[in-house]
């Protein structure tokens, strides 16, 4: 979706006469609830000029809404699926086929961002790919329209309201109107971040002037290996290792003990910590890569349980986790990032 721009349109509502009434009480009701969104920008430093720019275009879509009401609620007690089912489709031969060009391509520039962050080459490919297949699949929705009907909706109008706001600084800082493209949710551009995120992260990687997120390569991959020094990447040190765990291996001993304040679920399926050293201790043995630094601290994760393949996970593991609170996806990237390099 790099430099793919929509024009704004004028909505059309097409529904039926019994849906008709709603529709246009929701319609009605948007209009009036721009007024306040209108405020709360300007209160937050929003220019009059940018303002007017966009809240006069808007119209309520409904179809954002819908897509937001079928999200899957969190459910604790649900029963966590395989993880290789989701590894060979996401980190399948196409996949790293795609990446690895990609990574040849950009090897330079690559190179260069590393240098300059210490967030590996492969890994910043890995997120591309992950996130929008290299920048082939970035979404098509208006994103202030898509974020002020999300807002308008109520469920969580605390954060959309943040993010459409966000957008308006985003043309005040100079980003083309026609730029403000993305998913429905109001993710965007080859590394999908919001805008809250864009305005504090994305970085001019080609010395253009603008963090062109969309059409810029250079941009995209500066603004990833931006993200993760933020987050606290470690230089020198792998995301983690594939290991085989002894049968017989006491996993009692080894339960995590705390509570992670951030994604709980995520985080409770990890052991305590321990050292590289500790843990060629009890036994395990890497598969297919040499072990981290005996001092490297690391968690046990066995995504499909024991006799599986189980993972050695260092800090730089949670940096991706931070970009998506997913062990499948933080996994994927992981693998899929040693693909690519090798």
């Amino acid at each position: 979706m790099f430099g793919r721009m929509m024009a704004l349109a004028v909505a059309v509502i097409v529904a039926s006469p019994a849906a008709g009434p709603a529709i246009a009480q929701d319609e009605s009701g948007f209009q009036t609830y721009l007024q306040t969104l209108a405020r709360q920008a300007m209160a937050e430093g929003v220019t009059r000029r940018t303002v007017d720019l966009v809240i006069p275009t808007l119209t309520y879509n409904a179809r954002v809404v819908e897509l937001d009401r079928q999200q899957p609620e969190t459910r604790p007690n649900a029963p966590i699926s395989p993880f290789e089912p989701y590894r060979r489709q996401h980190v399948d031969a196409a996949r790293i086929g795609q990446g690895r060009s990609a990574y040849q391509r950009q090897r330079p520039r690559l190179a260069r961002i590393e240098r300059e962050t210490g967030v590996p080459e492969s890994i910043m490919v890995a997120i591309w790919g992950h996130e929008t297949n290299y920048g082939r699949v970035m979404g098509g929705f208006d994103l202030p329209r898509a974020l002020a009907s999300l807002a308008y909706e109520g469920r969580r109008r605390a954060l959309f309201a943040e993010e459409f706001i966000a957008t308006l600084k985003m043309i005040d800082r100079g980003v083309p109107r026609e730029k403000l493209v993305g998913s429905w949710a109001g993710a965007f551009g080859g590394p999908q971040f919001l805008p809250s995120v864009y305005l504090r992260l994305a970085v001019d990687g080609d010395g253009d002037g603008l963090a062109d997120i969309w059409s810029s390569e250079a941009d995209t991959l500066a603004s990833i290996a931006n993200y993760f020094v933020n987050a606290g990447w470690r230089p020198g040190q792998p995301w983690g290792v594939a290991v085989r765990v002894p049968e017989g291996f006491d996993r009692g001993a080894i339960a995590g003990r705390t509570n992670a304040p951030r994604c709980p679920r995520v985080q409770e399926r990890h052991s305590r910590w321990k050292t590289i050293g500790e843990w060629r201790a009890l036994g395990l043995t890497p598969q297919g890569r040499a072990w981290p630094a005996d001092n490297v601290q690391a968690t046990l994760l066995e995504p499909d349980g024991p006799g599986k393949t189980a993972y050695l996970l260092t800090g730089n593991y949670r940096v991706i986790l931070d970009y998506n609170c997913s062990n499948f996806y933080a996994l994927s990237v992981g693998l899929l990032a040693d693909e690519v390099e090798r």
